[in-house]
């Protein structure tokens, strides 16, 4: 196992948050559909990490309620439904050796469902997503993550064409909301699963 992984774990749990280490993918895919009851509603957050993880189909497939915006026809709908969803799934921008998570996102409904209105909440983070500390993660999510999601979503901000960050003021922008989990809130139960391979952006 990947030693950043086991650092970060460490971290994680005296944070307060549940932690759990993979070696692969399909570790983690076999013990979330263990650990995710068929009559729970079931929300994935926007994330290529969960794309990559190719577990929608699977629980649509066992009969979960799921909602999801990347694939459901009513985007609106599934955006509104994955709210009031039991089990709420995504991924980390970034997560610190310290044990915090690190998130940017363009409107928040990802990163407000990371620790509010869900029974149960999985953070799925492959070993990439690991930084030394808050200003590493800030460079990460400037650097890597921010980009490839503009030149991902097509939109007009400079970060697209530029392949970093310039705190523009784009219309467009995908940068606004800013959220550092520093421990597991009072009535939250985030679950985090941290994967040793690379994983999303």
């Amino acid at each position: 196992m990947n030693n950043k992984i086991l650092l970060a774990e460490s971290s994680l749990k005296r944070n307060g948050f549940q932690v759990k280490t993979f070696q692969n993918v399909q570790e983690a895919k076999e013990a979330l559909m263990e650990a995710i009851d068929i009559d729970e509603s079931v929300a994935l957050g926007g994330s290529i990490t969960l794309y990559e993880l190719d577990i929608y189909e699977d629980f649509v497939k066992r009969g979960n309620e799921t909602y999801w915006h990347w694939k459901g026809e009513d985007r609106k709908r599934e955006l509104k439904k994955a709210h009031t969803s039991k089990v709420y799934l995504t991924s980390t921008n970034a997560l610190t050796l310290d044990g915090k998570l690190v998130n940017m996102d363009g409107v928040g409904n990802r990163v407000s469902s990371m620790f509010y209105g869900h029974e149960r909440v999985y953070i799925i983070a492959g070993r990439n997503k690991i930084c030394k500390d808050y200003e590493e993660a800030k460079k990460r999510i400037k650097n890597i993550a921010a980009p490839k999601n503009a030149q991902r979503l097509d939109v007009n901000t400079p970060c697209k064409f530029t392949g970093k960050c310039s705190d523009c003021d784009s219309p467009d922008r995908i940068c606004n909301v800013e959220v550092i989990i520093h421990k597991n809130t009072s009535g939250s139960n985030i679950n985090i699963y941290l994967i040793d391979e690379d994983l999303g952006y």
